[in-house]
C-alpha cells in the first residue's frame, strides 16, 4: 500500500473535492514542494508563496520582511473569497532556521530575519487567511506547521523554539475563538516530525560552539532515521481534508489542536 493509501485510509476520508483551493508558502524546495505537487495531482488548484519560483500559481514574496505581508494577504484574500470553491486551505509552511547560534553572538539581521518569518508571518497570515475564509463561508483549513523545537529546547535555537512555541499557543487560542464562532474554519498545528529538508543540512553543517548537539542530527541522516518529505507531504493534506469534530484513529480533532503527524497517523 502506498503512503498515499495509506494516510487516506487512517484518516477515513472520501475523495477530496475537485473545487478545493491549496495554498502553500514556503513550496520552492522540501515538505512544501511536495505538497504543492501532491496537491496539484489531486485536482486542488494550487497557489504557492516563497522568494524562489513555485508551483502552481506563483507569488514571489520575502516574508521575513513584513512589508510583504499586506500584498500577500490581498492576493490571498482575493483567492480564497473567488466564488465556487468546495473547500479552501493554507498550509503556512514557510520557515528558517537560521542563525544558529547562542543569543547575543549571532548576525542579529539573520536573527530578526527568524522571528518575523517563523513567528510573526505565522500568526499575521493566519488572521487574514480566517478573515477571508469567514468572508467566503465555505469549510477550510488552517495548518500551521510546528516543531518538537516548539516544546523542548535547543542550546542555540533560541528563536526558532521560540516561533515554535508562539505557533502552538496562537494556534490553541484561535482554535477557541473559532469553536466560540462555531466556525467552518478548523486551525491546527502540526509537527511532522524529523523530515529529509535543506534545513537538516544546515543543522548538520554546524560546528559544535555554535549547536553542541550537532552530532546527534549528523546521526539521524546517517541511521536512516530522517522522513521522506513526500510521505509527510501526504499525510498533512490528508488531515487537511478532516474537518474538526472528526475522528483520526481515536482523537477526536478540536478545533485549535496541536498535532504530532507521526503519533496521530501511527507513522
Amino acid at each position: 500500500m502506498t503512503v498515499n493509501q495509506t494516510t487516506a485510509d487512517q484518516l477515513s476520508v472520501g475523495q477530496l473535492p475537485v473545487n478545493q483551493l491549496t495554498i502553500v508558502t514556503g513550496a520552492s524546495s522540501g515538505i512544501g514542494a511536495a505538497i504543492a505537487a501532491q496537491a496539484a495531482e489531486r485536482g486542488h488548484t494550487v497557489v504557492t508563496v516563497s522568494r524562489r519560483p513555485g508551483p502552481g500559481e506563483h507569488l514571489t514574496a520575502d516574508l521575513a520582511d513584513p512589508a510583504s505581508w499586506t500584498a500577500v494577504a490581498q492576493w490571498m484574500t482575493s483567492l480564497v473569497t473567488r466564488p465556487g470553491w468546495g473547500r479552501v486551505v493554507f498550509i503556512h509552511n514557510a520557515a528558517t532556521i537560521e542563525p544558529i547560534g547562542f543569543a547575543g553572538e549571532v548576525d542579529p539581521a539573520l536573527y530578526q530575519q527568524n522571528v518575523l518569518v517563523n513567528s510573526a508571518s505565522q500568526q499575521v497570515l493566519g488572521e487574514r487567511f480566517i478573515a477571508a475564509a469567514e468572508t467566503a463561508g465555505v469549510p477550510a483549513q488552517l495548518q500551521l506547521i510546528s516543531s518538537g523545537a516548539g516544546k523542548h529546547p535547543f542550546v542555540g535555537w533560541s528563536s526558532y523554539c521560540a516561533a515554535k512555541a508562539a505557533c502552538d499557543m496562537w494556534v490553541r487560542t484561535v482554535g477557541l475563538e473559532r469553536a466560540e464562532r462555531a466556525s467552518k474554519v478548523g486551525v491546527f498545528s502540526v509537527g511532522p516530525g524529523i523530515v529529509d529538508t535543506d534545513m537538516q543540512g544546515v543543522i548538520r553543517s554546524q560546528d559544535t560552539d555554535a549547536f553542541p548537539d550537532v552530532e546527534r542530527f549528523r546521526s539521524f541522516k546517517e541511521d536512516g532515521a530522517l522522513r521522506d518529505p513526500g510521505e509527510v507531504a501526504a499525510a498533512l493534506l490528508a488531515l487537511a481534508a478532516v474537518d474538526v469534530g472528526d475522528t483520526v484513529g481515536s482523537t477526536v480533532l478540536e478545533n485549535g489542536a496541536v498535532l504530532d503527524i507521526t503519533q496521530l497517523l501511527g507513522l
